[in-house]
């Protein structure tokens, strides 16, 4: 509008001129053109400059009414400018600032890929900022179908190596966890070598996300990149049945010593330091042995922000009827990006923790029992063996398996739960030296 503006005037003012230098050319030469004929111009030389004297006067006072016109026009545009609100300046800004996270849906041969797709898809915030990439390994063509009907809404890379693999004699039967030891592998090769990424959440093709999933991950994140003492940051809890979390406490979160994946964040260094020495097999129960963890803990939620539905799979539904098909998904959206997440710090976590721990007051499992459903605020459970451990873990419920002599969700040992709406901590005694692995 202000360049068409300008063209006009500028129009306008050239006119003028040109009218200008015409009339002092004609008014310099006054028989130079003839004229009509008159009884008081019997000539008609003297007429001409006068006529053309009054139609330039014309011209040029309506010459001045367009421009006066234009200006006004001008000024009501620049007026409506600045009635108009604009978007805020900032907001581009703020939205290139924050990370690109993408997430790694691992899938083979479920066709049931779709609805981990549709939840993710439906619940995060940026396409941009949350990127889905969809590794495919086994070549099923259905599952394959079901991936590419997301067009561009996710990518599709495929794992080109579909070979069988060597195995040892006696894992003939583990062939399947050598091919998803491979396929992850390469997976997250593709991620922070191809692609380039500086971290990314892990989902295999049979979870189903929460509603604050990604918000939970986005609050997360700052907390690995500064805290040396955490390597990942998982959805998942491995007791997370529905009598044993508080759900009106969604916004819980605690550190863990047990790896837990089933939707899990990690950064390219760790990957870095991952990849030269990732296993032919049993990724997972891998990632739990002291040399790859050295010390350090995962961030795991109260309430699980993933459940899985896959019970067919190459673990034959180990665990999936007694446990896995409990677990509670959370439903409530917690805005955890506006939080301070700092009490997860390695230092205050424990400060606090372990005073709540062993500040609560020691009883029997048969008083628990006993006095269950009373409001009696919370209590510990002590074990002092591994047998003690797995004898109180089975009849509480929870998940009596050790890997590397760490109990699930377990950190210092410590178990938290909840046992008909009391608080609970089934813990080793206060002078704990750290974990036995000869306990698996």
């Amino acid at each position: 509008m202000l360049k068409k503006t300008s063209l006009a005037l500028g129009g306008a003012a050239l006119f003028l001129a040109w009218n200008g230098l015409l009339l002092l050319f004609l008014w310099s030469r006054p028989g130079a053109l003839p004229g009509p004929q008159s009884p008081q111009n019997p000539d008609g030389s003297r007429l001409l400059p006068a006529q053309l004297l009054q139609l330039a006067q014309d011209a040029e006072a309506e010459l001045r009414l367009q421009r006066d016109l234009l200006l006004q026009i001008r000024e009501l545009g620049r007026l409506q400018r600045l009635r108009t609100p604009k978007p805020p300046r900032t907001a581009p800004a703020a939205e290139a600032e924050l990370p690109v996270i993408p997430v790694l849906v691992l899938a083979c041969d479920r066709s049931s890929v779709r609805r981990c797709l549709d939840k993710i898809l439906r619940y995060r915030p940026s396409a941009r900022r949350f990127p889905v990439i969809v590794s495919q390994d086994c070549g099923h063509a259905e599952t394959a179908r079901v991936i590419a009907s997301y067009g561009r809404a996710v990518a599709h890379i495929r794992q080109p190596d579909l070979s069988d693999i060597a195995v040892p004699p006696e894992h003939r039967k583990f062939q399947g966890y050598y091919r998803i030891s491979r396929h992850y592998r390469w997976a997250l090769g593709q991620v922070f070598r191809t692609f380039r990424y500086r971290a990314a959440i892990v989902v295999e093709d049979d979870l189903e996300v929460a509603p604050d999933f990604f918000e939970y991950f986005q609050a997360v994140f700052p907390l690995l990149q500064r805290d040396p003492s955490l390597w990942c940051a998982s959805a998942w809890n491995d007791n997370g049945k529905e009598a044993m979390v508080d759900a009106g406490h969604a916004e819980l979160l605690y550190r863990t010593d047990f790896f837990p994946g089933l939707g899990w964040l990690l950064l390219a260094e760790l990957w870095d330091e991952l990849e030269p020495k990732w296993p032919p097999a049993f990724w997972d129960d891998w990632m739990r042995q002291p040399e790859q963890r050295r010390g350090r803990s995962c961030v795991r939620p109260e309430v699980s922000r993933t459940m899985t539905f896959g019970r067919k799979g190459v673990s034959h539904g180990q665990f999936f009827d007694q446990y896995l098909k409990f677990i509670k998904l959370n439903d409530r959206f917690v805005p955890f990006t506006q939080l301070d997440l700092s009490y997860l710090k390695k230092e205050e976590y424990e400060r606090f923790f372990l005073q709540q721990v062993y500040s609560a007051p020691e009883i029997k499992i048969e008083e628990l029992q006993k006095d269950a459903g009373r409001d009696l605020g919370a209590v510990r459970l002590q074990y002092r063996g591994r047998d003690s451990f797995k004898a109180l873990a089975k009849a509480l419920g929870l998940m009596d398996d050790l890997k590397s002599g760490v109990p699930r969700a377990g950190y210092r040992g410590i178990v938290s739960f909840m046992c008909r709406g009391r608080r609970v901590f089934l813990a080793p005694p206060s002078d704990w030296t750290g974990y036995d692995p000869s306990w698996s």
